[in-house]
């Protein structure tokens, strides 16, 4: 079921004092969670594929099992994104075994994923993908900007791993990439991509969306100029009002209603 909750200040204007906005739902049983989590993480996926991050096996979106906190749902290795289902979906723990599917994980995904989540509690998700202005981005070994708004949601709230090393397969540097994350909502993985957490499946593929889309609008000022930024002060305010936990979740319910209306196989 669904929790709402009054309109805030930014809201207020003609509406009924009595209008609702949505808030991310509360479950009472593990099941009815799990399967939340599973819709939401195969819609994570389709979005992917419809933005146009997939780059071959690459890219991983995960969420944690709400049964056990070492235990993640993560898409099958080598299945394109446009068609995973939430029945797809594998679930691993974080020593790399198999508890539920018939496909091979990705090692990267686990790598990167285990680690990630151990180091982060807090995060219910995450999302990785190869996307191409976030690796253009990533190649330029700095961080975001606060040039827009949208870009502020990331302002003194992500952070850089220098330190790539192929492709990662090993613990140690799953274990780097956590470290490097620290309590931010993203990573940029220099000369590999973008990494994002959340509290909820939608929070981190709607961070990933919007950061794709930063590291392009910085790409395209800087090409065309000195791109002015955004004072420190102001920056600090709008991430406060663009970079909440709530405000991540809410902004991604629109895609929500976009793919699983053009997919609704999805659910399957």
């Amino acid at each position: 079921m669904s929790d709402t909750t009054a309109v805030g200040p930014a809201a207020k204007g003609p509406a009924p004092v009595d209008v609702s906005i949505p808030r991310p739902p509360v479950f009472d049983s593990i099941e009815a969670e799990r399967r939340y989590r599973k819709e939401q993480l195969a819609a994570g996926f389709r979005l992917f594929g419809r933005f146009g991050f997939s780059e071959g096996v690459a890219g991983h979106i995960t969420a944690r099992d709400p049964e056990n906190p070492r235990w993640f749902w993560v898409n099958p290795f080598g299945m394109s994104f446009s068609q995973i289902k939430a029945s797809d979906l594998i679930l691993v723990d974080h020593e790399g075994n198999l508890l539920h599917g018939d496909r091979p994980v990705n090692r990267a995904a686990f790598v990167i994923h285990s680690q990630v989540h151990a180091a982060r509690p807090d995060a219910i998700a995450a999302a990785h993908a190869h996307s191409v202005h976030g690796k253009a981005f990533s190649s330029l070994g700095i961080l975001l900007d606060p040039l827009t708004q949208d870009a502020c949601a990331f302002f003194e709230d992500h952070s850089l791993y220098s330190d790539y090393r192929g492709v990662v397969n090993d613990l140690e540097e799953g274990r780097r990439i956590g470290a490097a994350l620290g309590g931010n909502k993203a990573v940029i993985l220099q000369n590999h991509g973008l990494l994002t957490v959340g509290h909820s499946v939608a929070e981190a593929v709607w961070w990933f969306v919007t950061m794709e889309r930063s590291c392009q609008a910085q790409l395209l000022a800087m090409a065309a100029g000195t791109p002015k930024s955004i004072d420190r002060e102001t920056a600090l305010i709008t991430r406060g009002q663009v970079g909440t936990h709530q405000a991540g979740w809410f902004q991604a319910q629109p895609l929500w209603d976009q793919i699983t209306a053009s997919d609704p196989d999805l659910f399957d």
